[in-house]
């Protein structure tokens, strides 16, 4: 049988080549959503890059379609739930831009430290100002690595052959795996007052959203130099703007941006920005093994094999989905509030399934959505079921995985404890039915939580006012409490308290919450 194969945005031909060895290859790019609907129902596979919006409308038109492949790192432009009910397999290339992302970090920190596209700019014009562009030296210099990804690494392992000094952040690798690589971990504040120079490079989530800003940037030393090369929006640009105006910042190199193209940011005229057009994976290297990559995937998976960068094929049996997916649902959700709630430097993952919840017949896959839902969020590099624990161990986060009888007082229960450098947090959950299940404890409290939606926790004094002040605060933001609950172990002394609220809850309330007389720790997340 010969599988036919659409590439709908241009890819390198060594990927063509592969795929035109094994199969039909059809190459239309710049065809509208109406137009791949059109044609899509004749396809085994799709391969895209980010120009093709793959939407639940081309995959409900895609009748064979087995396999949609993306010759590159994200996967935004596919509806990857659309396709998982369709049970087509999804999959990327993370890797092959790897070098390319870190090689154009280098390139454009030592522009910055040298001025060379403004001192080529002036040239260029007839001027000869040398005293006008000069530069500073990278040796000795402190560059604070923000995001210790495999891209991370690579422009650190790049770095110290300058000589220059190498400190880092990210909550998910150890201090004992980055000393291995001569990198010292620190937490994000002192990254900020010790760099000279600082490169980001973390995915886009709530958490790094605008997390340079006027704030921080007033606590990074002066002269501090700043380059983005992951994504747009991580940096405040006004706050860059107002830095580099202020002399605060010496200046920026940034590849990515808030909107693209940036058209209205305020960064676009300045000077002392070294900007280029999302040009992190723009190499002939860089898009030649995407393309191999994704190729090689699609011929595997149409021939009854695998995807090695899958990230949304079901690793459940048909014949056990009906009895394990109920729990799984329950476990993603869990891991996905458990990470809310810690801080500090993620060191190690305790799952135990307890009662019926150690009879089930796929635990492994179930320990591998716990892990997709506490890193996925948070990590550059994309998690996903068959990569999730070679992720958390490449990470040095150590797991482990347990089985008892023991369900207190549940059919079934599912507990995680999460350690970090700072401190030790648990959830634990039970299902009573496919569509009935529960997180019944956090932190040893007992609770009753629909896993759903935006929830208030905090732990405070047992004792009369505290509630109520929390409560009034929130009703002054404009948020509803939908429900409450509270757990404690004795009168008077710590209890937790849950609340269920309809819509997200600004950070300033939550600031005036966590000032309240009485409140040890408050959190919000989003489950």
């Amino acid at each position: 049988m010969k599988y036919r194969v659409l590439v709908s945005d241009p890819l390198a031909e060594e990927g063509i080549d592969i795929l035109k060895e094994f199969g039909d290859v059809d190459v239309n790019t710049g065809l509208t959503e109406d137009q791949l609907v059109a044609v899509i129902g004749d396809y085994d596979a799709l391969l895209v890059r980010s120009g093709t919006e793959v939407t639940a409308r081309v995959i409900d038109a895609g009748a064979k379609l087995k396999f949609i492949g993306r010759a590159g790192a994200g996967v935004d432009n596919i509806d990857t739930e659309a396709a998982t009910r369709r049970g087509i397999v999804v999959a990327n290339a993370p890797e092959g831009n790897t070098l390319a992302a870190t090689e154009h970090t280098m390139a454009m920190m030592l522009s910055l430290a040298r001025n060379i596209p403004q001192a080529t700019a002036s040239l260029k014009k007839g001027e000869w100002k040398r005293s006008k562009f000069m530069g500073v030296e990278l040796n000795d210099k402190v560059l604070g690595v923000m995001g210790f990804g495999r891209i991370g690494r690579e422009v650190a392992k790049r770095a110290q052959a300058m000589e220059m000094k190498c400190i880092a952040y990210d909550p998910f690798i150890t201090k004992e795996k980055a000393a291995t690589l001569g990198v010292e971990m620190v937490p994000l504040d002192e990254l900020f007052r010790r760099a000279d120079v600082i490169t980001v490079h973390t995915p886009l989530i709530k958490e790094t959203r605008h997390v340079i800003n006027a704030e921080t940037i007033a606590t990074m030393k002066d002269g501090v130099r700043l380059i983005n090369c992951a994504r747009g929006g991580i940096i405040d640009e006004q706050a860059l703007a107002d830095g580099i105006a202020s002399g605060k910042v010496a200046g920026a190199a940034l590849d990515v941006f808030e909107a693209e193209p940036p058209t209205d940011s305020p960064v676009i005229g300045l000077e002392k920005v070294i900007i280029t057009p999302h040009l992190g994976a723009s190499t002939v290297e860089a898009q030649k093994n995407v393309a191999i990559s994704v190729a090689n995937q699609c011929i595997s998976v149409l021939s009854g094999g695998a995807a090695k960068y899958v990230v949304n094929a079901p690793m459940i049996p048909a014949e056990q989905q009906a009895v394990v997916e109920p729990y799984a649902a329950l476990a993603q959700k869990m891991g996905s509030l458990l990470i809310q709630l810690i801080e500090g430097r993620l060191e190690s993952i305790k799952i135990t399934y307890g009662g019926e919840a150690a009879t089930l017949p796929n635990t492994k896959f179930i320990t591998r959505v716990i892990l997709k839902g506490m890193l996925d969020p948070i990590l550059q590099a994309p998690v996903n079921f068959v990569n999730a624990e070679f992720v958390a161990k490449e990470r040095g986060i150590r797991l482990s995985e347990t089985t008892t009888e023991e369900a207190h007082g549940f059919r079934n229960m599912i507990s995680i404890t999460a350690k970090t450098d700072r401190m030790s947090e648990s959830v634990s959950g039970s299902v009573s039915a496919p569509d009935h299940a529960r997180i019944v404890s956090i932190g040893g409290y007992m609770t009753d939580l629909t896993p759903t939606g935006h929830v208030v926790i905090s732990r405070h004094t047992d004792k009369p006012g505290v509630i109520g002040k929390a409560a009034t605060i929130l009703g002054r933001v404009n948020v509803n409490i939908a429900g409450m609950q509270v757990g404690r172990h004795k009168p008077g002394e710590e209890a937790l308290m849950v609340l269920t609220v309809d819509s997200a809850v600004p950070a300033e309330a939550m600031e005036e919450i966590k000032k309240i007389d009485g409140i040890h720790t408050i959190k919000h997340a989003e489950i």
